[in-house]
């Protein structure tokens, strides 16, 4: 399967091609990127007119505007694609749902498989856990832009979801004056250092909490689970599919 990596020259880009390189069923003809460049002598392209090799999927790990673009691309080419960016807003979101009706597509806010569960883990338990205050908690490296992560806010709708929809979510308690009310799922964001990953949903109960805890040591999960998604998208009708579909 020969793929295109967008993104390619950034950290989990570079990860991906480093994951791409290691597996006989898979083959890394090119890249997109900001910058123009190559690596190993495969070009990466900055110029999105310029992409003159076949493939048969992409796999997105960019930034929203980047995503669009190639999205535009890959709808023109009919190719697949892996959209494993986050920091998409609502008509981001929308644009991505119209895309899905004439292309294959999945799309997750994180592509490792353990975080997916924990999703899980917290919708099982939330509705068991009456009376608690819900916050959500996450950590990533200092570049890292976009804030709450994707993930916090998987697991924030997966807790909201499993509650009936009747939360609502707050991300800057200090502009707040006022005590906390029952219908709140807290959402704080910590950048810095080189951190991989870390998500945290406490429970705060009126005499104990009750915690799920998420942490990431190396990238390579989520290139790994970047690559287990374009195997599964690859020959798929059109749609949009995530973690859930693969799992």
């Amino acid at each position: 399967m020969d793929i295109l990596v967008s993104g390619a020259l950034g950290r989990m880009g570079r990860e991906i091609i480093s994951c791409i390189e290691k597996d006989p069923e898979l083959n890394f003809v090119c890249g997109f990127s900001a910058d123009e460049g190559n690596i190993n002598g495969i070009p990466v392209y900055s110029d999105i007119s310029k992409i003159k090799e076949n493939f048969d999927i992409i796999i997105d790990f960019s930034h929203s505007h980047a995503t669009l673009n190639i999205l535009e691309f890959a709808s023109e080419k009919h190719i697949p694609i892996v959209i494993a960016t986050t920091g998409f807003n609502t008509e981001q979101e929308k644009i991505i749902q119209n895309y899905s009706k004439t292309l294959p597509i999945f799309k997750s806010a994180n592509m490792s498989f353990d975080v997916n569960l924990m999703c899980k883990l917290v919708a099982e338990v939330a509705p068991l856990l009456t009376n608690c205050d819900i916050e959500v908690s996450e950590t990533h490296h200092r570049n890292k832009v976009d804030a709450p992560s994707g993930t916090a806010l998987l697991l924030a709708n997966s807790i909201n979801d499993s509650l009936g929809g009747k939360m609502r979510y707050v991300y800057n308690r200090h502009d707040l004056s006022q005590k906390r009310e029952e219908d709140e799922i807290g959402i704080t964001s910590i950048r810095g250092g080189n951190i991989v990953g870390e998500h945290t949903v406490q429970f705060f109960g009126p005499n104990d909490t009750f915690e799920i805890k998420h942490t990431s040591y190396s990238r390579t999960v989520f290139a790994d689970g970047a690559i287990k998604a374009a195997k599964f998208l690859f020959g798929k009708p059109n749609g949009l599919y995530n973690m859930n579909d693969m799992v």
